[in-house]
């Protein structure tokens, strides 16, 4: 089947702490992909918490600008090459990111949970000695806690990130079984015209679902949501556009007839 998609609005290169692909072997996939835009949306992550890999998520936010620049105009002919950011939001952060927003030129802002009251759930740590569901429950409230805060976000990433590293990752996870605080996260992302996004990430995990899975995304057409984006999460080059025939039929089976990108902060709907 033909690809419906020729934006992915979610991946990452070696700026991000955890990935070690140049940002030139990513676009070049892209192109090779058939591609029509890419969006980088780097990972930023302050105040993260000691790893036992020691990861630490600063980005060289002047840097990463720069080469952007650079090879944006190197292969403007080929693709169309955006500058995103990825927010590891936590409350305390917001003056931060507030002011990073006013001085950097961000075509999109993607505000993500990773760290949940200091501990993220990457880590089998944040599970230790505890219920599965107690701990995602404890993720969308944390949701919701960021989301009282943070306004100037254009959507809110893999909404149910957590599942990828459950013990049981999501066999016994679903939307009803936490319909309450996902209508409430849903409801208030719609009424401070914040989107999600489609994170294929999901499949290439292993789940055989998107993050967030089918349920929350038709809930959230169904609440009156418009905004939604598309990305494969992709930290190498193989993993670009991953699954975009899925998020296609996905999207229409919720009621979708199109999708999001952003530029300069403002969303263009592109028909399937």
């Amino acid at each position: 089947m033909k690809n419906q998609i020729l934006w992915d609005c979610h991946m990452h290169s070696s700026f991000s702490a955890d990935s070690k692909t140049d940002m030139e072997f990513m676009i070049q996939e892209a192109i090779v992909r058939g591609l029509k835009g890419i969006c980088f949306t780097e990972h930023l992550d302050p105040d993260y918490p000691p790893t036992p890999d020691n990861q630490i998520f600063h980005l060289d936010l002047s840097a990463y600008r720069n080469r952007l620049s650079e090879l944006k105009e190197k292969y403007r002919k080929h693709i169309t090459v955006n500058f995103g950011i990825e927010y590891g939001l936590q409350p305390h952060l917001k003056q931060r990111f507030d002011q990073e927003m006013t001085l950097y030129p961000f075509d999109f802002v993607i505000g993500s949970s990773h760290v949940v009251h200091g501990c993220d759930p990457y880590y089998g740590e944040f599970f230790k000695n505890r219920r599965e569901s107690d701990c995602y429950r404890e993720y969308f409230e944390s949701i919701l806690e960021n989301l009282r805060v943070f306004s100037d976000i254009d959507v809110y990433g893999h909404i149910d990130y957590i599942v990828r590293y459950g013990p049981n990752q999501n066999r016994d996870y679903s939307y009803e079984g936490y319909q309450d605080v996902l209508d409430e996260i849903l409801r208030t992302l719609i009424h401070k015209n914040t989107g999600i996004e489609i994170n294929t990430g999901g499949y290439h995990y292993g789940l055989g679902e998107p993050n967030p899975c089918t349920a929350v995304i038709r809930r959230y057409r169904e609440l009156g949501g418009e905004i939604i984006t598309i990305g494969a999460d992709a930290h190498s080059p193989d993993k670009i556009a991953f699954a975009f025939d899925k998020a296609a039929a996905v999207l229409k089976d919720c009621g979708f007839r199109y999708y999001t990108i952003f530029k300069g902060r403002k969303p263009e709907f592109i028909r399937l």
